[in-house]
């Protein structure tokens, strides 16, 4: 969900940079037998699970099974993405509406490392856990009127696993294998060929959701020359993401010292000291980091900036993903500033509950949350620098995939602020008609007489900016009813 200290990075990329590792994989075990289309989710049991494969990879496999619980008014399934000797778990859930007609939308958290059950249980899911024994029905799920994916990606987040030790550290990896099982889902499951599909992030998910949508993109030419349907990829929708680190990191000025956000949170004396350091730090990370990349150098200037604008917030001791609120050290630690998060831990290690979903017994008893290896593989590798993420978003706007870019105003670990900096200055043959728009109010269902103002809106070319007000970095968690309108009105094309 948030960057670590800067200073830390320096040592790791040196090490990063002397040696390389190698994973060990295991030969394909792909059958001309799994590729057997079964047209329907419902032929899928309860039991056991179901095996698929595609001759187009033939090291992918996908274990699906039916698993009752969470929202009984529709079917829910979960499984695995098996990579070779890599194993990616997932859940889907039926739109409550009509799952023969409706879209698809793909749901990934981000940390790097952190687990999509946030997001289901915590945010846009079907149910919501309060004590870690058990689940209730959340009336604004965003399966209402569409059928959702939650992965636990890359492999080591969550329910996921891998047989030797094997790793993804770079966007660029996964971004391979979520096409690939995208994919062998569509193709075996005929109901949804063609449908809309939109892919959907939050947080590190604003690096994520770019680079896999670019490749399920690009991926289409392929399969289409190979005769086979290519997915209808339709839009991206990024929350709170973690796009463009220069204008993240620099604007926290705004939402520490002014009130863009919230009231002033720092010293007036340590705010004047962070504006003199903003064109340093931005020259120092844009040489460094964008114009020529130099891992060393890199890392260096990151903790040069990170010293004066991420270690005021965090003596603060306020909540970065909700700025309005109090959050110690210890707290964020422990539960990410959010009690509930230790309950999705505790239902989640229930052995009754993981037999249920079909967790694989290699995977360890206690739930964790947030993977602290994986986080620190993709930051020792500079993920976050490998490329300009927001290049990715205007190649598939020109290619007629919509972007929406939604922030909660009270975030400053991704700051509407900066994100919106970042889509001002995209390139793009639309950049001129949308930074001639103007931000304007949205209300729930276009209603602002009646349900006052849900935040700001600026849109054109294929392209939507939208903040939500007094939401923090979890705009589902902290607005669920702003959020599922923003989300039904988007994919259905109404605008706002």
């Amino acid at each position: 969900m948030h960057m670590s200290i800067w200073a830390l990075l320096l040592l790791q990329v040196l090490s990063v940079l002397a040696s390389t590792s190698q994973a060990a994989f295991r030969a394909p075990a792909y059958d001309d037998g799994l590729f057997t289309p079964m047209e329907n989710l419902s032929a899928l049991s309860e039991t056991d699970f179901s095996v698929l494969g595609h001759p187009a990879f033939p090291n992918y496999n996908v274990r699906i099974k039916k698993s009752a619980f969470c929202d009984e008014t529709v079917s829910a399934y979960t499984g695995y993405i098996d990579i070779e000797a890599r194993h990616i778990f997932f859940y889907f859930f039926e739109s409550r509406n009509d799952p023969d007609t409706d879209d698809v939308i793909f749901w990934t958290n981000g940390g790097p490392g952190c687990s999509s059950s946030l997001g289901l249980f915590m945010e846009l899911g079907p149910c919501r856990i309060s004590d870690g024994n058990s689940t209730s029905f959340h009336p604004e799920s965003w399966n209402t009127n569409a059928n959702i994916f939650f992965v636990d990606q890359p492999v080591g987040v969550g329910f996921s696993y891998a047989e030797y030790g094997e790793s993804v550290s770079t966007t660029e990896e996964g971004a391979k294998d979520i096409a690939a099982f995208v994919f062998v889902f569509f193709e075996h499951f005929s109901k949804f060929k063609g449908r809309a599909f939109h892919m959907t992030g939050e947080s590190y998910g604003g690096r994520y959701v770019p680079l896999f949508a670019a490749e399920v993109y690009d991926q289409n030419a392929r399969l289409a020359a190979e005769g086979y349907t290519p997915i209808n990829l339709k839009s991206v929708m990024i929350g709170n993401g973690m796009t463009d680190l220069l204008h993240q990191r620099t604007s926290s000025f705004e939402i520490q010292c002014t009130n863009a956000s919230f009231a002033p949170t720092l010293s007036i004396a340590e705010c004047v000291q962070m504006r003199q350091m903003i064109p340093r730090c931005e020259q120092r990370l844009k040489e460094s980091c964008i114009d020529i990349f130099d891992a060393v150098d890199c890392a260096a200037a990151g903790a040069y900036c990170d010293t004066y604008f991420s270690e005021p917030f965090r003596r603060s001791e306020r909540n970065p993903y909700d700025i309005s609120l109090p959050c110690s050290p210890e707290e964020r630690a422990e539960n990410l500033c959010y009690p509930v998060t230790a309950h999705i831990r505790a239902y989640l290690s229930r052995p009754s509950v993981r037999e249920a979903l079909g967790v694989d017994p290699s995977v360890r008893a206690n739930f964790t949350s947030c993977d602290a290896t994986v986080g620190t593989a993709f930051r020792e590798h500079m993920d976050i620098f490998h490329h300009a993420t927001q290049d990715y978003l205007g190649a598939l706007l020109e290619r007629g995939v919509r972007v929406l870019i939604y922030v909660g105003t009270y975030d400053w670990s991704c700051n509407w602020v900066g994100n919106e900096r970042w889509t001002l200055e995209m390139q793009w043959s639309g950049r001129e008609a949308f930074n001639k728009e103007a931000l304007k109010p949205w209300a729930v269902g276009g209603d602002l007489a009646g349900n006052g103002r849900a935040g700001l809106v600026r849109s054109a070319k294929g392209l939507t900016f939208l903040t939500v007000d007094s939401a923090g970095h979890m705009v589902p968690y902290d607005k669920p009813k702003e959020a599922l309108d923003m989300v039904q009105r988007w994919i259905s094309g109404e605008g706002f």
